[in-house]
């Protein structure tokens, strides 16, 4: 299966390495895929395809802030938001297109990246790491509403994270 993942940094005041988290999000998703309690929840579930794609949009807080009062209605800036088309359309309206699955895409404001890593006392990649891992599941159809999912959410992206040796 092919995983094509597609990064724009768009927050000009800090630089990433977005080949690495391609590869750290790609590493992510097959590390998901092969969790039963993923597979079994998830919006791929019994479909056949052969790739996935989806995207990154590396932000600030004031373009988070403005997509969440414009969609969410929600005035705050968010560190994420995810776009999750695949999982959050009507199974029957879904589509798989020349065999691929196009999941969404998630937004990250770098500067939020920054501040919630200074108040874990955590690294920027960590954080970042983290909030990819947390994006991922959204797109899967993860979502955590009670805290039953919450705790599930977490859980696996601390797996993720801790299977990738991807460290605080």
């Amino acid at each position: 299966m092919r995983i094509n993942i597609f990064s724009e940094n768009i927050y000009e005041k800090r630089e990433i390495d977005e080949k690495r988290f391609i590869q750290i999000a790609r590493k992510i998703l097959r590390f998901y895929l092969k969790q039963p309690e993923i597979q079994e929840g998830c919006c791929l579930k019994g479909l056949d395809f052969t790739s996935i794609t989806f995207d990154f949009v590396y932000c600030d807080s004031v373009k988070t802030h403005e997509i969440n009062r414009e969609y969410r209605q929600k005035d705050y800036p968010a560190d994420i938001i995810t776009f999750a088309i695949f999982a959050d359309t009507p199974s029957e309206e879904r589509f798989i297109f020349d065999g691929d699955i196009n999941l969404g895409e998630v937004m990250i404001a770098l500067d939020k990246v920054q501040e919630e890593a200074d108040k874990k006392g955590v690294s920027f990649d960590y954080e970042l790491s983290f909030l990819i891992s947390h994006g991922i599941l959204h797109l899967l159809g993860f979502d955590h509403q009670t805290m039953d999912e919450y705790n599930f959410v977490i859980a696996h992206q601390n797996k993720a994270l801790e299977s990738l040796k991807i460290n605080e």
